[in-house]
């Protein structure tokens, strides 16, 4: 709901509400953000009071000395009148004036969401979204701002974006424009970003926020893996479960700029939009820009719900067509397994092998097209490699459909190698910048997405194989930052980053749009751009092309903050793992991938009996709970011990939990373990118990001459054969009691391995071990079904 009333604007969600003021001197100020409060609520407790000149600060009208914009908490700003803070918007103007001072002139309300051509945003219909506009302007400029917000009052988000309207008769050079601004009283915050690259995307950093600005952006033509576009912002004691937070993200797969900076007087500026860097954006008289959107976020109970707000605005809000809250199925791509060194009967063998066990769709990834045997071949054509598949690629999806598995295809479409049929005839379709020799990444160039002709090929191409082989899933890799960032179809280079982007934007619409059956997972490089913008075309992003579950304790957590799981590519792959050479149980790299969109990256016929047996046995169990795992509400627990990582994802209504405790590194004579579980109704019964997983005989070494009648080498035939075809069952507990008790004080857990004894009750962990917990509403006369 959104209001106006005594020049105050009230924007209110489900929890929250949101409140500014027209000032006597036009300028919005910014005056509450935070939880709901009445709509009759007097505003002057909070306001930033203005009852004393302050040092330095320049006087905005002489009629009133304590009037400075750099002391008020504003919605939008300008330049060069005494706001010294960062601006939203830098214009320049023929004759070199920056200069800008925008106020009030008129608003409107408006039913359901406000959408920009050519740029994706969040959609809902008119009961769950409002939308504000207000025009500000600057007279003598003769520019208008207008300031867009809506209100999805259900997932308890506000959304903004900006539009910049030359309403002179010369020319403006746009070189700044943020999609938001928000000042804040600072509330002792600290900074939580996202951060890594390539094979270590989105680890949680936390900064305190000192005075100064801290800049969260990126520079590489897309959202990176170097930093996130979604950050946090919380009290110093808030925690996961308790205290004040700020959450805030783009809806946009360019290059982003968000800062935070901290003034000498205590507020805290929040900007965020398309990075300035080398950007300019020329403006025609009547011309407008529109910025992309901008999503905000509070919460007074934590991190775990801020996150939850986030999740529930994606799954309801971002994503959408065929696959919107529909569950993810359980897929087997074939890159771990073969390379580049596969043909159709391989990959017929390992899809055979997927059936058994539960798969239910087969990725054929790099490799089917052109002279693509390695990285530096193939790349801009599509021409079948009849040497891996002599039948063609629509053959070759019929056998996989016969198989009853979905068929999906890899596509790197935006990418060329030299050694290419599409290069050789048109290495004007490749970014380079004359005179310069262009900069590989990967062993490949970028194609230029400003040109029309580049879009219109993809789109033809892509269309016709989709169609012609009636496939079902597209995994869209993107393996390279760009470089020689010059496009020959525009006269103003400073327009090229954002243009590459609208043209990524048009060539899915033209693809996905009519084809909504096609479950469509972004990727590049694994986590290169795993943002919002994606994530409207994309139900599913490839997380990050490291699979080490260990490692993607940090990764998936940290992209736990601001998206939610049914949109995380998770895979289970062999071990040691190819990016850390860590080995890590199977049970492990199971546990970690089912809180996320499951999927397997190893070879099948290279598993032994049992692990096979393990394999179709975590793939039951995910199909059993995949509704939770993949809808359900994911908190985090708190890290109370170092080495010890703990999930859950609660269903909807409450009356199930799955939990992953998870171990790093093990310490010697580990001390208790406790299991706490938030979100459940306190006063319901809840039985929770272990999901029974095995244990190989290979993980105790030489412990096995210790229960053994006879002593047998650890590594020699009996005990590998045995190993081979048996396993033993890991430690299995159960317990009852109520949702909050197990909040409260939650469960202490068996005994781990300590060294000195073990028996079924002791817990096997060691380095990297985990476990499942299945938790169940239940009467005093229900029995808890088993969970295996």
């Amino acid at each position: 709901m959104i209001t106006f009333k005594d020049n105050v604007f009230r924007l209110s969600t489900k929890k929250t509400s949101y409140c500014f003021r027209i000032t006597p001197f036009g300028h919005l100020e910014h005056v509450y953000y935070g939880e709901k409060i009445d709509q009759d609520q007097d505003i002057l407790p909070f306001i930033h009071k203005r009852t004393a000149q302050l040092g330095s600060c320049v006087m905005y009208d002489e009629s009133d000395e304590t009037y400075s914009l750099d002391t008020l908490p504003l919605e939008w700003s300008g330049i060069g009148k005494g706001d010294y803070r960062l601006s939203p918007v830098e214009i320049k103007r023929p004759g070199g004036n920056y200069t800008t001072d925008f106020v009030y002139r008129s608003h409107r309300l408006l039913p359901g969401t406000i959408t920009f051509p050519g740029l994706p945003s969040g959609y809902g219909d008119e009961e769950g979204c409002t939308s504000l506009e207000i025009t500000l302007e600057d007279l003598t400029e003769k520019v208008k701002v207008l300031l867009c917000y809506t209100v999805f009052h259900e997932v308890d988000v506000i959304a903004r974006k900006t539009v910049i309207v030359n309403a002179g008769e010369t020319k403006l050079s746009l070189q700044k424009i943020m999609s938001l601004q928000l000042d804040l009283p600072n509330d002792d915050f600290k900074l939580l970003t996202f951060n890594g690259g390539w094979i270590k995307e989105a680890h949680k950093q936390i900064s305190p926020l000192g005075y100064g600005t801290i800049v969260n952006s990126s520079t590489t033509g897309d959202s990176s893996n170097i930093h996130n576009p979604g950050f946090l912002i919380g009290s110093a004691y808030t925690t996961e479960e308790t205290g004040r937070a700020y959450g805030f993200n783009l809806v946009y797969s360019g290059n982003h700029y968000g800062a935070i900076e901290r003034s000498n007087h205590d507020l805290v500026r929040i900007q965020l939009g398309i990075n300035p860097h080398c950007f300019e954006w020329v403006l025609d008289p009547g011309e407008r820009f529109c910025t992309p959107e901008a999503v905000m976020t509070f919460s007074g109970t934590g991190y775990n719900d801020l996150s939850n707000n986030f999740h529930r605005f994606i799954n309801h809000h971002i994503v959408r067509g065929n696959w919107k809250n529909r569950e993810r199925p359980v897929l087997l791509n074939n890159w771990e397994a073969n390379f580049f060194k596969f043909n159709q009967e391989k990959l017929l063998r390992l899809a055979r092998k997927g059936k058994e066990v539960g798969i239910e769709l087969f990725v054929l990834d790099d490799g089917w097209f052109g002279a693509r045997d390695s990285d530096k071949a193939g790349l801009g054509d599509y021409t079948v490699n009849k040497k891996k598949l002599p039948e063609g690629l629509k053959s070759y999806a019929k056998k996989i459909h016969e198989l009853d598995l979905l068929c999906g295809l890899w596509f790197e479409p935006e990418m060329v190698n030299y050694d290419s049929d599409l290069y050789r005839a048109h290495p004007e379709y490749a970014l380079t910048t004359p005179g310069k020799k262009p900069s590989l990444g990967r062993n490949q160039l970028v194609l230029d997405l400003c040109n029309p002709q580049v879009r219109d090929y993809i789109v033809e191409n892509v269309s016709r194989i989709l169609d012609e082989c009636e496939i079902d899933y597209v995994k869209w890799d993107y393996n390279r930052h760009i470089s020689d960032a010059l496009s020959t179809t525009l006269n103003n280079q400073g327009e090229f980053f954002h243009r590459y982007i609208l043209g990524l934007y048009e060539v899915l619409e033209r693809i996905f749009i009519p084809r909504p059956h096609i479950l469509f997972e972004s990727c590049s490089s694994g986590g290169n751009r795993f943002d919002l913008g994606m994530l409207c075309y994309s139900p599913q992003i490839w997380s990050s092309d490291d699979t080490d579950p260990i490692e993607r304790l940090k990764i998936q957590e940290g992209l736990s903050y601001l998206y939610p799981p049914s949109t995380m590519g998770a895979h289970v792959s062999a071990a040691p793992h190819q990016q850390t050479l860590r080995d890590t149980p199977l049970s492990t790299r199971f546990n970690v991938a089912a809180f996320g969109s499951l999927g397997y990256e190893l070879d099948l016929q290279q598993l032994s009996p049992v692990e096979r047996k393990e394999v179709k046995a975590q793939i039951s169990f995910y199909k059993r709970y995949r509704r939770t795992l993949q809808y359900g509400t994911f908190r985090r627990g708190e890290h109370y011990k170092d080495n010890k990582v703990i999930w859950h994802s609660l269903a909807v209504d409450q009356k199930e939990a799955i939990s992953g405790f998870f171990q790093t590194l093990a310490g010697a004579s580990e001390g208790f373990d406790r299991l706490r579980i938030p979100g459940l109704i306190p006063e319901s019964k809840y039985r929770v118990k272990t999901k029974a997983q095995r244990l190989f005989i290979k993980r105790f070494g030489g412990l096995v001459k210790h229960i053994m009648p006879v002593t047998l080498n650890p590594d020699g035939v009996i005990l590998r054969t045995a190993n081979r075809h048996y396993g033993l069952d890991d430690c299995v507990e159960e317990y009852t009691l109520t949702g909050a008790l197990l909040k409260d004080n939650g469960i202490l857990l068996n005994n781990q391995f300590v060294g000195s004894y073990i028996n079924e009750h002791v817990r096997i962990l060691g380095d990297f071990g985990s476990s499942l917990y299945v938790t169940r509403e239940v009467n005093d006369e229900e029995e808890l079904r088993s969970p295996e």
